[in-house]
């Protein structure tokens, strides 16, 4: 087995915070964690702000920065801009589109092909892109790199190598643990289908050991448990099983420093384990979020069908700008089509804190649920006497 992922990482505690805010990212790397900034949804010039001011704020710690880069893309071709992709979405969807925003009092104007809004045509999982945020990502001294949706490009391993910067992968199954184990990866987030975002249909209980017998004793790889972990026992709980630390978004979420909007912070602490649900209709990919009246139109009846990824995200992004716009300026329509990526954890969140309450709270957690189980292995309360 490699040595501790801690002493690995130079973190002291292995809790895995992604998000997309870059606050959040400093917060919990200077608490003694690891933040992970998400960078899917920045174009080049926007990372390489956010990295700088992440650089500047986090106190020297170290943090990791997840990009997305599916294998597979609709419509591929280095040379294609997302205005070009867009112009072959068929006119059902951008009708479909519309219609949907004028039924919540949202400008629905000009939305179309040509509208990209603030993203132009850098939608980040378009390859050139990608490389471009490659160059910006290592120019910044992280200490992880991680690929959201499938096997890290080889160009992205190689150069982390040439950094000595570990690289991490999302999986869902087994056999897709063994592809990234084969292509060089360090750490894999073993992803069960209660987290946010891209997710498969096996729950974190039963993936990660599966995931642990696949790679067995000998294995070299770390293993990070994410799917549904909001507390410091479950986290206790999965590392139990095997895991060597957890990989955490939802929980975030909510906090203070947290770069959702109020009124989507107000629907998140309000929601069950069932408002979050799994939909195409955001990126094209099966991706788990807050339920709410965009999901499902897109996954009724009367929808033309969410197109593959990107062509999804192509509709979805410049659209949600107008709903969050609509949305902070009070139109209380607007705001049953707010939503946000979030797993089935969220249900167990009823209050903002910030993040060194939450990062404190999982330490804390952890220690009571570890301590819980040495008392039963002890016997302790009488319970391993029991037959």
């Amino acid at each position: 087995m490699t040595m501790n992922i801690c002493a690995r990482l130079g973190i002291a505690f292995p809790l895995f915070a992604f998000s997309h805010c870059r606050d959040v990212v400093a917060a919990v790397s200077r608490a003694g964690g690891m933040g992970v900034f998400g960078a899917g949804s920045h174009t080049p010039e926007e990372l390489e702000a956010e990295l700088a001011w992440i650089d500047a704020h986090v106190d020297g710690k170290p943090y990791g920065v997840d990009l997305v880069v599916p294998e597979h893309l609709a419509g591929g071709g280095i040379d294609r801009t997302a205005t070009d992709l867009a112009r072959e979405i068929p006119d059902a969807h951008w009708q479909f589109t519309r219609d949907l925003l004028e039924q919540h009092g949202v400008d629905a104007s000009q939305v179309g092909p040509e509208d990209r809004g603030k993203f132009g045509d850098n939608v980040s999982v378009l390859p050139e892109v990608v490389e471009a945020s490659l160059d910006i990502v290592f120019r910044h001294p992280i200490a992880l790199i991680a690929n959201a949706l499938g096997v890290p490009p080889r160009a992205m391993i190689e150069r982390a190598r040439q950094h000595q910067i570990p690289v991490a992968a999302l999986v869902g199954a087994r056999e897709h643990a063994l592809r990234q184990v084969e292509a060089g990866v360090d750490i894999l987030v073993v992803q069960g289908t209660e987290a946010g975002g891209h997710c498969g249909e096996v729950s974190t209980l039963v993936v990660v050991p599966d995931v642990l017998d696949a790679l067995g004793p000998d294995r070299t790889t770390y293993v990070l448990a994410a799917g549904g972990i909001m507390t410091g026992r479950q986290m206790a709980a999965v590392m139990a099983l095997g895991a060597d630390g957890a990989w955490t978004g939802s929980v975030w979420l909510p906090t203070v420093e947290s770069e959702v909007p109020q009124a989507v912070r107000e629907k998140l602490i309000a929601a069950s384990p069932r408002d979050a649900v799994r939909s195409r209709s955001r990126t094209g990919k099966p991706c788990r979020q807050l339920r709410s009246a965009w999901t499902e139109a897109w996954d009724g009846p009367a929808s033309p069908g969410p197109l593959p990824m990107p062509m999804q995200q192509l509709i979805s992004l410049p659209a949600f700008e107008r709903i969050d716009r609509a949305t902070d300026g009070g139109n209380q329509s607007a705001r049953a089509l707010s939503s946000y990526f979030v797993g089935q954890g969220i249900g167990l969140v009823h209050e903002v804190s910030d993040c060194r309450q939450v990062y404190r709270a999982f330490v804390e957690g952890f220690a009571a649920g570890y301590g819980d189980l040495d008392r039963f292995a002890q016997g302790g309360d009488g319970s391993a006497d029991k037959g």
